[in-house]
């Protein structure tokens, strides 16, 4: 009994050595192969040109103002543009910086404040329901889904981007 105990062991522990390598690598390839196209088209129709706006994206970011407004964009501010143009060029930049690895903590701080503000857009904004943990159902889309996508976001916060990665190579090249 005291092998099988100590092979388990042995084994848990070369596992936890492979954790900082393959949890940050795996982590920003599920993010590429799950959310990072779903980002990127969002953003894509929020933007006219670089600096333009879509009358979708003050919708979707500002929609109980916009509807308050009578659909008169021309009345909404410096500030809403600047919010949109923001958010829009948010959605690109942040997911490109996890998929390659570069400033990786940092955009992915980014991306769980964007969607806790999409979440909370969602809910306050649109009236989607928020759903509930520890229910039957796993398919919620504010609190199951977006719970996930945050959890899967703190992995390269807490590990870092891993071996396969820009911040690596710029570690390398600066040698820190």
């Amino acid at each position: 009994m005291n092998r099988l105990i100590s092979l388990h062991e042995n084994l848990m522990r070369r596992l936890a050595l492979l954790a900082p390598v393959v949890l940050p690598t795996l982590a920003r390839l599920v993010f590429a192969a799950v959310l990072a196209r779903y980002f990127w088209n969002s953003a894509a129709t929020k933007l006219a040109g670089p600096l333009t706006p879509t009358d979708g994206a003050y919708i979707q970011i500002f929609p109980r103002l916009v509807e308050e407004l009578g659909y008169d964009f021309d009345r909404l501010g410096s500030f809403h543009w600047l919010v949109a143009v923001l958010g829009a060029w948010a959605e690109f930049a942040l997911p490109a910086l996890i998929v390659l690895g570069l400033a990786t903590r940092i955009a992915a701080l980014g991306m769980i404040i964007f969607v806790l503000v999409q979440s909370l857009t969602d809910v306050l904004g649109h009236g989607i329901m928020l759903d509930a943990w520890f229910d039957t159902a796993s398919d919620g889309l504010i609190a199951d889904q977006r719970a996930m996508w945050v959890f899967l976001l703190t992995v390269p916060i807490l590990l870092g981007a891993g071996p396969l990665s820009l911040d690596r190579v710029l570690r390398r090249m600066t040698g820190s």
